[in-house]
């Protein structure tokens, strides 16, 4: 069946933004889909990728438009330390690689190819673990670390060095990186030398140099969770397609904040 939503807001807005808005696609995706004669509002082909939408109208994805979309495949991957995310040195292993059949964790009607596009969203350093998605899905990508993302993500850390009240504190809020004050962030002590974290943005080695900062040197970082797409007991190594319902919520929760 055809993808249908009546579009309820007070004033028009462009077709392709409001896709992207409602997390049905990217607005480059819904100009191809335009360009393709592959959406229609009120029975009429949308021609013009500049078309806007009227309070009370109705808009039709046809089904080929669904497949595309669909098509677009994700996945979540329990990265072991020493594989990159992306980008590769001679002699590193790109996440990618690892997305084989004989890794698949669940049912999967794809493998990823060699030459796949498939783009880490939000990566893990070299020595990092745990969750990691690769996608190659815009709307996924943008929900979880565009600009506009308040999804936040739990990592288990463990540090060297003494633990304080004052560095806990500082943790939580009232450290800066590359000049610029660094949100606040949930920092709570799970047992000895082992912390949680939970930050709502992702500068470049953010936990590595906060502690730093504080005196405590990581030796080893945990990625559990991404808003609510959780690693589980997935093992290591392992990966499986990210489900239609999954990036659903994801995309869902990001909008909703």
């Amino acid at each position: 069946m055809a993808f249908r939503r009546r579009y309820d807001e007070s004033e028009p807005q462009r077709v392709n933004k409001w896709l992207a808005q409602s997390g049905v696609c990217s607005r480059r995706e819904a100009e191809g889909l335009i360009a393709q004669g592959l959406v229609s509002i009120d029975g009429e082909t949308v021609t013009d990728v500049g078309r806007k939408i009227l309070p009370g109208q109705t808009l039709v994805l046809a089904e080929k438009a669904e497949h595309q979309l669909d098509s677009q495949m994700s996945v979540l991957l329990h990265k072991p330390r020493g594989v990159v995310s992306a980008h590769p040195e001679p002699g590193q292993t790109p996440a990618v690689q690892l997305l084989t059949r004989h890794r698949l964790w669940a049912p999967s009607r794809t493998i990823p190819a060699a030459d796949t596009r498939l783009a880490p969203v939000g990566r893990l350093d070299m020595e990092s673990r745990g969750l990691l998605i690769l996608s190659e899905d815009g709307v996924l990508a943008k929900a979880v670390i565009g600009p506009a993302s308040d999804l936040d993500k739990e990592y288990r850390v463990a540090v060297l060095g003494e633990l304080t009240e004052a560095k806990l504190a500082l943790l939580r809020h009232g450290l800066e990186l590359d000049d610029r004050k660094l949100r606040p962030a949930e920092v709570d002590v799970i047992s000895d030398q082992r912390l949680r974290f939970v930050l709502k943005e992702g500068r470049n080695r953010q936990i590595r140099r906060m502690c730093e900062l504080v005196e405590l040197k990581v030796v080893d970082l945990f990625r559990v969770r991404v808003g609510p797409l959780e690693l589980g007991d997935m093992p290591e190594g392992n990966w499986r397609p990210i489900t239609p319902q999954e990036r659903e919520l994801l995309i869902g929760e990001s909008i909703a904040r």
